[in-house]
């Protein structure tokens, strides 16, 4: 049976199985980050809200995935019948650097916005939401090459020696190693030797994010 229940735990379980949260899923298919809060799912005064099928389509489209997978989270038979559905690892966007260097492609923690974007498979299920970078140029040599694709996870805590993608309010992108920070400064360490190391004042670097994978 079409519950208002179910309707809602298959977005949830479609969310869980690309490896993002509900809002992430929101937001890789171009939608408001909220637009799937649990919060929302309900009116003030308290009468269901249901899911448009357009936020629907663009979930199933940003995703990769299909509409028989939907309805049979709907029906919860991929709990019921594990063969029923074919094994799929999550897909995530693919952002070419000077994109990320662009205005008006990223929201404020780090994540691509909007939708259109190529997906690629992850090479394993990750830890949390996440996207891929793909290398252009040679400024990231010996480590990185022209075309290689990073997988970053901007939510991912970041440590010292921690590979990192950082943008800086100027519109610059670049990977390197995370030498120091604190409350005032961001020390980095460049991958080529040929490059300077960087040290940016906090209030300059829009987002930083852990780099989990790369294509070597």
């Amino acid at each position: 049976m079409l519950s208002h229940d179910r309707v809602w735990a298959a977005i949830d379980a479609l969310a869980e199985r690309y490896s993002l949260s509900a809002s992430g899923l929101a937001r890789r298919a171009g939608l408001d980050s909220t637009a799937f809060n649990k919060s929302k799912r309900l009116s003030a005064d308290g009468r269901p809200r249901w899911p448009s099928t357009e936020s629907l389509a663009k979930i199933i489209e940003a995703t990769g995935s299909s509409l028989n997978e939907f309805i049979a989270l709907v029906e919860d038979r991929a709990t019921a019948a594990p063969d029923a559905l074919p094994a799929r690892r999550p897909s995530v966007p693919l952002v070419g650097f000077a994109q990320a260097g662009a205005g008006g492609f990223f929201d404020d923690a780090g994540f691509p916005v909007g939708h259109g974007w190529d997906l690629i498979e992850l090479p394993a299920p990750g830890g949390g939401p996440a996207y891929a970078l793909k290398v252009q140029g040679d400024s990231m040599l010996p480590l990185y090459r022209d075309g290689d694709v990073l997988i970053v996870e901007p939510g991912a805590s970041v440590r010292k020696g921690d590979r990192v993608v950082v943008k800086t309010t100027s519109g610059e992108v670049m990977a390197k190693v995370l030498s120091r920070q604190s409350a005032r400064t961001i020390s980095l360490v460049s991958l080529n030797p040929e490059h300077p190391d960087r040290e940016f004042p906090v209030h300059e670097v829009e987002w930083m994010a852990r780099i989990v994978w790369a294509s070597q």
